[in-house]
């Protein structure tokens, strides 16, 4: 059924896009763009500016800009480029493009970038778009979490506002609450999305992970989840999902909804956080501290490419779409429509800074984040990252389901991410 649904969508995104093509003039080109955060408050919005000023400066040609939601996103796009159908401006996360790469699915950019004159140094998270030293992507977003905690739920609880693990494990106990007696927790101590992909799910999991001092790899790629330190970082995710401090099987989104509403607690996420926070209803309670978890979680989020399969033409177009959102001018907009530190070092950041008080507690994670070299993608897994990322969801959700040893969860898990190797 799974499989099913994959194609399905594909199929459905495929359709979507081929009538939209057939319905404007033959000279005319229509660009398709798949994304995960078309509707995402913020980065979408930042998004929908970059397509406005390339249909600006291309008059008649238009962005055909289509969502497929995150959980469904690397299957479909997988199909997608196996059917010879990839969408032309290539959006991907930072951690599955290498498969595509791999293919030879994604253009080497090099030569655009010395065409045109693009200057990536300094650009963070660059290298990791360094494919078989060839550069196939252009870093969109290298961060640092940040910290949402619910000032009204934690006065309540008679908690102070957690500066490392133990007193955030004290804090969501504390906050977790059955507010009717119906026996069904209805406020909860944190969020976790639990129902994505492997990627995403690696991402929720990481911050108690590499607080406990646990890696995936060495820097050399050797596997290193067998280790007292992943022992009690998986043992510090059994507990918060075991006993109830997250919701479960909750997208994202709804996660994030539920926090702004208030009823979460203590959220950890990316720079995005804020423009959601702004939205909901417990907005005026919500405030924002440095991360209970060090080092913070980090690193790169997303990527744009574009497929090697494309007429000439097309690329060039392409390439116009990627020089516009590299440019100063939405390097800088970046900052503030997105709410985020943006990768380009030239990007202006006073709008930003007197707009959003808490910019520099992004600035301050991120940099902590990047010097202790924090990346969702271990170090030789990275073609096999995909695989790497169900394995660590599939073993990980067993450990809660079966309430099994940490220990011995560690350990089958370095087994099978060593034969993925």
């Amino acid at each position: 059924m799974k499989t099913i649904g994959k194609y399905a969508v594909a199929a459905t995104v495929t359709a979507m896009l081929a009538c939209t093509a057939s319905a404007v003039p033959a000279s005319a080109e229509v660009l398709k763009f798949v994304s995960w955060q078309k509707d995402e408050k913020g980065i979408g919005d930042w998004w929908g500016s970059v397509i406005k000023e390339w249909e600006a400066k291309h008059p008649g040609n238009t962005i055909e800009w289509t969502k497929v939601e995150r959980s469904a996103y690397s299957d479909t796009m997988t199909t997608l480029f196996a059917g010879g159908t990839p969408p032309d401006i290539v959006h991907l996360a930072s951690f599955e493009f290498q498969t595509f790469a791999n293919n030879g699915w994604l253009e080497d950019l090099g030569p655009w970038v010395e065409k045109t004159g693009l200057d990536l140094d300094g650009w963070s998270g660059q290298d990791i778009c360094k494919f078989q030293d060839t550069t196939v992507c252009i870093m969109m977003l290298y961060y640092g979490t940040i910290f949402g905690y619910n000032e009204e739920m934690l006065k309540q609880a008679g908690v102070d506002v957690p500066t490392n693990y133990e007193e955030f494990l004290a804090a969501a106990r504390a906050t977790t609450k059955d507010l009717n007696g119906d026996g069904i927790v209805d406020q909860f101590g944190t969020g976790h999305e639990t129902k994505g992909g492997g990627g995403q799910y690696i991402a929720e999991i990481a911050s108690y992970l590499f607080d406990a001092g646990a890696r995936f790899t060495s820097a050399e790629g050797e596997v290193t989840i067998d280790t007292p330190e992943m022992v009690e970082g998986l043992t510090r995710w059994k507990t918060v999902v075991k006993e109830n401090l997250t919701p479960r099987d909750l997208s994202a989104g709804e996660v994030r909804k539920l926090f702004a509403d208030g009823k979460i607690a203590l959220k950890v996420d990316g720079p995005w956080i804020y423009s959601i926070m702004q939205q909901g209803a417990a907005k005026d309670k919500l405030k924002l501290a440095s991360v209970p978890f060090d080092p913070p979680l980090g690193g790169s989020s997303n990527i744009l490419a574009m497929p090697s399969e494309i007429s000439e033409e097309k690329k060039q177009l392409v390439w116009d779409f990627i020089a516009i959102a590299t440019s100063d001018k939405f390097q800088t907009s970046f900052a503030t429509l997105a709410a985020s530190t943006p990768p380009s070092p030239r990007a202006d950041l006073t709008e930003a800074k007197a707009q959003i008080p808490h910019f520099h507690l992004m600035a301050q994670s991120q940099k902590a984040a990047a010097e202790h070299k924090i990346d969702r993608i271990p170090i030789g897994l990275e073609i096999q990252f995909n695989e790497f990322s169900k394995m660590i969801q599939e073993e990980a959700q067993r450990m809660i389901i079966e309430d099994l040893d940490p220990a011995a969860v560690a350990k089958t898990m370095h087994e099978k991410a060593e034969a993925l190797q």
